[in-house]
């Protein structure tokens, strides 16, 4: 098989090619810019291309596939000669559903979770030994690549992102999958740029819902009631099974499973993690694991990479950063941080960062999200806001979006910088937020100051 990757550098994009490659293909690509790992992983497997630009030389009528990432654009020269022709064009989640038509497909999708919980399962699975192939939204601990794709597994795990499958394609991506296994983990509206309101939004998980295959189940937090609502409304003829949350205790900073063999101590924590966990637990048993089994597996995941993870600690400080920045993972992100850590001072720092979070109209979802902190601060840069074409937003604004009035707002990275470096790392909880980095903050050294403290 040739496959020809139009904007082969995106992180999802570039672990595909290498996926391909593993798998015996002939793959090649084209990007007009690479970073970071994907240029390093690109070259080592000699996949990366000479020369950045777009060649409409490459596309030939040899060519079996040609798969189209969200980075190039609707006139792109490449896609425009695919299209004369007349080759099989996909998208990134249609190509994965091709690879997958004769496999058992487990998809994992949610506004929140479904990283974390793809992560979790992922993790059990290799644990128990059981081989799937995958797809995951993050780099993962002792996984090589984000995409697995064998032609002798019966699984295949897929994390089920709802954002649009390609320029000429404005599906979203988990509307292609059919999965025969499926979970909802929660409904918080995003990506307002594409979905304008909430009922447009939340029309998504229905259409997700009713493309389960007949006969296939749908594993879904209850405690969510647009999942329970989404879920129990469709006619779709599948099982439904709902979960909440997994008992637990909190001793000494760590969080102990209560099961029926007595506790299991975790790595992680955090209500939201917990929820994760018991949403993961019914996918892996649905996938052959015993429930014992998963108990002795998930005591030693250790989280999804950006996710709560630690930079820092000693014995009466820490310091996490967490991908979180919609408002239902920042309130969950610092409610976790606040219940494990009851007795330290605990500093919350958020960068609104992407179109949704910037946006006058969607910025009152924070409200409350950041109440749980001692010290609470927002970093954004008016840049930003120029670059995205988008209206100025005022600190004033931002403040009463989020109901805190000792919040503080900065917009200028060194003033932010300061403010950092001039808490008391003593006894407290450093926690920043952001899917950016704060205007070029270096977390290494902030690191090194809170392990001083």
């Amino acid at each position: 098989m040739r496959v020809h990757f139009i904007a082969i550098g995106g992180s999802a994009m570039h672990n595909l090619a290498l996926a391909l490659h593993q798998k015996g293909y002939t793959v090649s690509g084209s990007d007009d810019v690479i970073f970071e790992p994907s240029k390093s992983r690109l070259d080592a497997k000699g996949l990366l291309p000479d020369s950045f630009g777009w060649f409409p030389e490459k596309i030939h009528v040899d060519l079996d596939a040609v798969i189209l990432g969200m980075h190039a654009k609707p006139d792109n020269p490449e896609l425009a000669r695919a299209q004369e022709l007349g080759l099989p064009i996909y998208s990134y989640p249609e190509y994965l559903y091709e690879q997958s038509k004769d496999k058992t497909r487990v998809v994992i999708g949610g506004s929140h979770g479904k990283t974390t919980i793809t992560a979790m399962i992922l993790h059990v699975l290799d644990y128990c030994g059981m081989d799937v192939d995958y797809m995951v939204g993050a780099q993962l601990e002792g996984f090589d690549t984000m995409v697995k794709l064998t032609s002798d597994n019966d699984f295949i795990v897929l994390e089920g992102d709802e954002y649009l499958s390609s320029p000429i394609d404005r599906r979203p991506k988990f509307h292609l999958y059919r999965p025969n296994i499926a979970l909802i983990s929660g409904i918080a509206w995003d990506h307002i740029n594409v979905f304008p309101t909430f009922e447009n939004y939340v029309e998504q998980f229905s259409i997700f819902t009713d493309s389960i295959v007949r006969g296939g189940s749908v594993t879904y937090f209850e405690g969510d009631p647009e999942v329970k609502k989404v879920v129990e409304s469709s006619e779709n003829q599948i099982r439904k099974f709902p979960y909440t949350s997994l008992s637990h205790t909190i001793e000494n900073g760590k969080t102990y499973l209560e099961t029926e063999e007595g506790p299991v101590p975790l790595d992680v924590f955090g209500q939201h993690n917990l929820s994760n966990m018991a949403g993961a637990k019914w996918i892996c048993q649905h996938m052959g694991v015993d429930e014992l089994d998963f108990y002795e597996a998930i005591s030693s995941f250790a989280g999804a990479s950006k996710r709560l993870e630690k930079l820092a600690e000693t014995e009466s400080s820490v310091l996490y950063k967490d991908f979180a920045h919609a408002p239902s993972k920042v309130a969950a992100t610092v409610t976790a941080v606040r219940e494990q850590y009851t007795d330290r001072n605990l500093i919350a720092c958020l960068e609104l960062h992407t179109y949704s979070s910037l946006n006058a109209d969607f910025i009152g979802q924070y409200k409350d999200s950041l109440n749980g902190a001692d010290v609470a601060a927002v970093f954004y840069s008016p840049e930003a806001l120029a670059i995205k074409k988008m209206d100025p937003i005022s600190p004033e604004t931002i403040k009463e979006a989020f109901g805190n009035t000792n919040l503080q707002v900065f917009t200028e990275p060194n003033s932010f910088k300061e403010f950092v470096y001039g808490q008391s790392f003593g006894n407290a909880a450093v926690l920043l937020m952001s899917s950016g980095n704060y205007g070029g903050l270096d977390l290494n050294a902030l690191a090194q100051e809170v392990e001083k403290s």
